[in-house]
């Protein structure tokens, strides 16, 4: 009975982890890899095709648009090392020397048939080939075994289109932005009062460390702009990804702005080690400032990551109002600081430094800002899209302008 119930509680973590890249890359790749060695059973004349499964294994991706991509420049590679294992074969066999010349002609081939990062796949393939059989006929079946696994890859994914990623991505925008607005809180907090030089320091390294996240966020992102790519549960596939990707490029624009916000108060803090680093009703002002931008910096990444179906509206307008508040406490503490500036001059290009920052961050956050950097980007990139494929284009405006009438023939 226990091991009923452990294996029902592993089952059920498994189903919670379903839409794991990881859980849905090893199904699929276990599925294509077994059926293409079935079909290879069939129709190669080899006992055990092994290399079948082995292509589908490598070709078999976890997005549509990766596995067509990586998909004909994999076959490309494969086959290629193949041949140059058939011409081996058939001239000088398996030695020594012949070895480290088919290595070098298989580099070079993979170079000029552009298979980029897959060159080195041309000479492994040749060197399995040519190490397995120095037979014609039977180097033949290899690539036969070869373009078998392929089509079997790419076809589990078309038959069975992979999940979109837009969620994973999105809650790892929605994760940098919550780690930005702890970090300006910090600030906030800090700034309010006297600010030793080594909390003040190590807020300007946190600030840089966010460096790294916004690479692992990129990464997320990248996948799930490939998952949208050609996948027809997707419609506007565009649409997703360039609000995604802005969304991104604003929070790193601000990432950046908040590292040079972090050493302005580093350097105010060094200036005045014994003091505050302002009058507290400025203090008290820039505490607030910081706190309403950190809550605009996650209103934004939730507006970003938002379907536009359930509370994109909401959203926006929560955004729009915590912008609001934020520009009144701007020229509150602008106010404040100039009054202190005036009594007492000293470090008065860090004070303004101070206001031009958290400006640019705000200017970054504005809701018609955005919408003017979207529209810009959406039709940059249809723009290039046209270019480097206008047939495909012609051919899905063709297919947008019909979609009604075949919707009206259906019903």
């Amino acid at each position: 009975m226990r091991d009923v119930r452990e294996w029902m509680a592993s089952l059920v973590r498994f189903v919670k982890r379903r839409r794991d890249p990881v859980v849905v890359q090893t199904l699929r790749s276990a599925a294509a890899a077994t059926i293409a060695y079935v079909i290879a059973l069939r129709l190669s004349p080899e006992a055990a095709p092994l290399t079948a499964p082995l292509t589908a294994l490598l070709v078999v991706q976890v997005t549509l648009y990766a596995t067509l991509t990586n998909g004909v420049r994999r076959v490309n590679a494969v086959v290629a090392g193949v041949l140059v294992a058939i011409a081996f074969s058939l001239l000088v066999g398996l030695t020594w020397w012949s070895l480290g010349l088919l290595i070098l002609a298989s580099l070079g081939v993979g170079h000029l048939v552009k298979v980029n990062e897959y060159v080195p796949e041309v000479a492994i393939s040749a060197m399995l080939v040519l190490g397995v059989t120095t037979v014609g006929d039977t180097a033949w079946a290899r690539v036969l075994e070869t373009l078998i696994g392929a089509v079997v890859g790419l076809g589990c994914n078309l038959l069975f289109a992979p999940p979109v990623w837009v969620d994973e991505a999105g809650e790892s925008i929605e994760g940098l932005a919550r780690r930005v607005r702890q970090l300006m809180l910090s600030m906030g907090e800090e700034a309010a009062g006297r600010t030793p030089v080594e909390h003040a320091t190590e807020r300007l390294h946190e600030a840089r460390r966010l460096d790294h996240d916004i690479v692992e966020v990129d990464a997320a992102l990248k996948q799930a702009e490939d998952s949208l790519r050609l996948n027809p549960r997707v419609r506007e596939g565009l649409l997703h990804r360039v609000v995604l990707r802005t969304g991104l490029d604003t929070l790193e624009i601000c990432t950046v702005v908040l590292r040079v916000l972090a050493r302005t108060l580093t350097d105010l803090a060094k200036e005045r080690e014994s003091e505050r680093l302002f009058a507290r009703q400025a203090g008290a002002a820039v505490e607030q400032l910081l706190s309403e931008i950190a809550d605009a910096v996650v209103s934004f990444a939730v507006l970003v990551t938002t379907d536009v179906s359930r509370s994109a509206e909401s959203a926006e307008e929560r955004l729009a109002s915590q912008l609001r508040h934020a520009a009144a406490t701007r020229d509150k503490l602008a106010q404040l600081l100039l009054e202190e500036v005036q009594r007492d001059a000293r470090q008065w290009q860090l004070h303004g430094a101070v206001l031009t920052e958290v400006n640019r961050i705000l200017d970054e956050l504005d809701t018609e800002h955005r919408s003017r950097r979207l529209l810009e980007e959406l039709d940059r990139t249809s723009q290039e899209q046209r270019e480097r494929m206008p047939r495909l284009t012609r051919l899905q405006e063709r297919l947008r302008r019909n979609r009604p009438a075949l919707a009206r023939r259906s019903r």
